[in-house]
Order: structure tokens, then sequence, then C-alpha cells
């Protein structure tokens, strides 16, 4: 029969000594129940049982942070495992496995709910950017790719005036049709060109808003499938208004008397005329543009309405012209003001003015068109492209030149038509 062991009392256990023979101290109470005393190491409290024919050691912690009456009660509690034929190490360990599958799907919760109230305030954070707000970052962030300061005081302008008076305030997400069909409708049958403009950068900065991820969802501002089903169709709204322009066979008359003008302004307009190009292009014209020798006039992109480089062909006339503008030092500028920067739309309107002459500047683009198209056998597609107008269709997708010589020609007998005493048949050599 198996000895049964002391039952030492707390007093007696706290006595107890390392022995160099025996490292476990049995104190009763509870069978099998010790006390491990090892050199460098906490005392601590162990359970031999016997599960299955083999002997375990059970580890039941440290002495005295727990007390005798309770590892006496870890050690009953175990014992009682073993008759019911239970490991209870294994049953241990399997507890401890289930409480961190526990810690775990808590942790995996806790990281969800977290999860969401990110998301929570992400959308709150997004309620706090208004459209304003909103349009004011996509201009910071797209506006040096416009084309010119110009194009991005229009753009501020047409918010400030119309939308942000009664969406500016508004979260960005919280936009919708309806709120564009309070700023579009009354401007839409009286303003109609504006209008549009309008429609269209508002939708850019929707667009810009939700790639932004501070909105989701179709785009309001939208016109086909969306819009075009409330307001009427604005090209059959506008009335087409045509720029005033010089009747074709008035030309050689105004340009004998344009040579007769002094000064930058009347310069620039020669040029203007003779090349059929945009006033910006003409009074932002430097120097380095020009190549007098191969009689080229280079546009950088950033310069051109279309956004894309552009060469112009330059006759003799335009060629001796430019070869008779004064060059000002420390100015790259070719047609500069008195105060060196460009010279303005109104001083070349002011020169027409002072000649009498209704027409526009613009005017004159159209009466180099009407000539090429009534008066020549040259090519549409040829006058396009010297007017720098964006080929659409079969043209666009087969055409790999810009046809500069073949242009040079047409240029040419442009400029034999400006200088000659009467409307000519001219045609293509």
């Amino acid at each position: 029969m198996a000895r049964i062991a002391k039952q030492l009392s707390a007093a007696e256990v706290a006595r107890l000594k390392m022995r160099d023979d025996r490292r476990l101290h049995a104190v009763g109470g509870t069978p099998g129940l010790c006390l491990q005393l090892m050199p460098d190491r906490s005392p601590s409290w162990v359970l031999r049982c016997t599960v299955d024919a083999r002997r375990h050691e059970m580890g039941l912690g440290k002495y005295p942070e727990v007390t005798l009456a309770q590892a006496r009660q870890k050690g009953r509690e175990a014992r009682d495992l073993v008759a019911l034929g239970i490991d209870p190490i294994l049953d241990r360990r399997e507890a401890r496995g289930a409480n961190l599958g526990a810690q775990a799907k808590a942790r995996a919760d806790q990281l969800a709910a977290e999860a969401k109230a990110a998301e929570a305030a992400a959308e709150a954070k997004a309620k706090l950017v208004t459209f304003k707000e909103a349009a004011e970052r996509l201009m910071k962030v797209k506006s040096p790719e416009w084309r010119s300061a110009k194009h991005a005081a229009q753009w501020r302008a047409t918010l400030e005036t119309y939308a942000y008076p009664k969406i500016g305030h508004m979260p960005v997400n919280e936009v919708k049709k309806s709120h564009l069909l309070e700023v579009l409708e009354p401007l839409w049958h009286t303003r109609t060109e504006t209008a549009e403009r309008l429609r269209q950068r508002i939708s850019v900065v929707l667009d810009w808003a939700t790639s932004s991820e501070l909105r989701s969802g179709p785009n309001p501002a939208r016109w086909k499938g969306n819009l075009d089903t409330e307001l009427r169709n604005p090209k059959k709204l506008k009335p087409v208004k045509h720029l005033r322009a010089l009747p074709v066979a008035a030309m050689p008359s105004f340009m004998k008397d344009l040579r007769g003008q002094a000064g930058m302004g009347a310069l620039a307009l020669q040029v203007l005329v003779l090349t059929a190009a945009r006033s910006g292009e003409v009074r932002g014209a430097t120097w380095d543009e020009i190549d007098l020798d191969s009689a080229v006039w280079t546009v950088p992109a950033g310069r051109m309405k279309g956004g894309k480089l552009h060469r112009v062909p330059l006759s003799d006339a335009a060629v001796l012209l430019l070869r008779g503008v004064p060059r000002i030092e420390d100015c790259n500028l070719v047609f500069p003001s008195n105060k060196l920067g460009q010279v303005s739309d109104m001083t070349l309107l002011a020169v027409l003015k002072r000649m009498k002459v209704k027409a526009t500047v613009h005017g004159f683009r159209s009466a180099f068109r009407v000539w090429v198209g009534e008066n020549t056998a040259f090519p549409s597609e040829l006058a396009e492209q010297a007017l720098a107008h964006a080929l659409g269709g079969v043209e666009a997708a087969y055409m790999r030149s810009d046809l500069l010589e073949k242009r040079r020609q047409l240029m040419e007998a442009w400029a034999q038509f400006l200088a000659g005493p009467k409307v000519m048949e001219i045609e293509p050599t």
C-alpha cells in the first residue's frame, strides 16, 4: 500500500528547505501534491499522478502566489479528472487553446469594429468637404495644366458666380441632380453657352471628388442619359452667332490700308491676317518660335487652343514683314506692348476702330476659310489644318503629316491674293 504523506500546515510548508537528495517535497492533503524546490528557480507546486499507466508531473503554479489551500484544491480537481479517465494536462492544454481561439476571435472582432469605425470616420470626413472645397482643390491641382491663366480665371469666375451660391456650402457627396437643376435651369434658356460650360465644369469637379473618394455613385452632372432628360439640347437652343468678318472681296483693300497704320498692334494684325492664326497665338509669339530662314513659325502646344504643337508656314510677305519688325533688347516677344508685355486684344481692336472697319479680329480667320472654299481648289482639310482645327472621322484616322509644304503653297496663294487688286481664281500648284 502506498505511503500516505503527512499533511503539512502552511507554516511547515514555508519552512521546507531544498535537499540534495530530494527536489519534490510531499505536503499531504491531496495525494501526489508536492512543493518543488530547485536551485535558481522559484518554488512551485507539482501534482504527481498516473494516467493510462503513465506517470505525469503537472504544474499547478508558483509558490507562494498559489497558496497551499489553492494548490490542494487544484490538485483535487485534477485527480477528479483522472478518476473520470481524463488526462488533466491534455485537458488544460485544450482549454488553453480554446481560450486562445476565443482571444483570437475577440481580436478579429475588435479589428473589424475598428475598420468599421474608420470607414464611418472617413464618411464623416467626406461630409465635411464641401463642393466649393472640392472645386478649389481640383483647380489647385489641375490649373497648371490648363492652356492659360485666363482659362483658369474663367473656371473660377463661372463657379463663383453661379455654382457656389447654391451648392458651394453643400457636402460634395450630397450633391444631386435636383441641386444641379436649381443651378442650371435659370441660365439654360437665357445664357445657354454659359450654362453648358458651367455644367461641364461642375461635372469635372464631381468626377474628381469621386476619384478622390469624397463621393460615390454616378455623376449627377452627366449629360447623356441624365440631364438630357430634364433640359433641352443646348445646340438647339443657342443661336449661332457668326463673328463679324470683312467680305473676302474687301480683304486686299483692307490690307493695303492696314499697311499704312503705325504701331505694334498694326504689325501684329498684319501677321495675324497673313497666317490666319488666332489672336492669342500672334500676340504671344516669341522670336525663338520663328525661323525666318526656314520660313516656319512653330507655336508650342502650351499656347495652342487644341494643346498640340502647330507649325505655320510663312509666306514671303510674312517673312518680309517679320524681318522689318523692330526687336527690343532683353524682350523675346515679337509684338511687345509699351510695358514689354503682350499687346492686348483691345490693342488690335483699336487698330480696326481707328480704320473704321466693322469686323472682329477673329473674323479674319473666317474670311480666310471662305476664300479657300469659294475662290480656290485647295481641299477643305488643308484649310482646316491651316486654321489648326482638329480633324475628325476618317481624315483624323489616316492623317500622319501636318502637310507643311502643301500648306505653304496655300498661304503663299493667300498672301498673293491679299496683295492683289482684285479677287483672283487660285489653283493649287
